[in-house]
């Protein structure tokens, strides 16, 4: 690992990868954080491979064969078409916005009710009588 290879990192830690957005006073949490951020560097290194060079529409110059270099940007770009590819064993993610609602046919039970107790008035006690 040369300095420069060094520098390249965090430059793109810092800018891709939010490595510096997480602030806490808590040492602890931001140390797993930095960690987290080195562990999905890594993981764009490892699909390197399989990432095609997708060009915007205003960067019609790239070319798009193997001869070019992929950089982690260029992998970042590509890789949910990678994830969705590959597959995850990670859970669907929970649905947001409005709830499905109940199941047809269930029926809710109803509130029970209590005596209302106003201010300043006793509250009724019934004592058992035990004979």
């Amino acid at each position: 690992f040369c300095k420069r290879s060094i520098e390249h990192l965090f430059r793109f830690g810092k800018q891709k990868l939010l490595m510096t957005s997480y602030l806490t006073p808590d040492v602890h949490h931001e140390e797993n954080w930095f960690k987290l951020t080195l562990l999905s560097y890594v993981n764009l290194w490892a699909a390197r491979k399989l990432a095609f060079v997708l060009p915007r529409d205003w960067e019609q110059y790239l070319k798009t064969d193997k001869s070019i270099k992929i950089t982690p940007s260029l992998v970042q770009r590509d890789f949910s078409r990678i994830i969705s590819t590959l597959g995850t064993s990670a859970k669907f993610p929970k649905r947001r916005g409005y709830s499905p609602g109940r199941i047809k046919g269930y029926k809710k039970a109803p509130r029970t009710r209590h005596d209302v107790i106003k201010k300043g008035q006793k509250k009724s006690t019934k004592k058992l009588e035990t004979s």
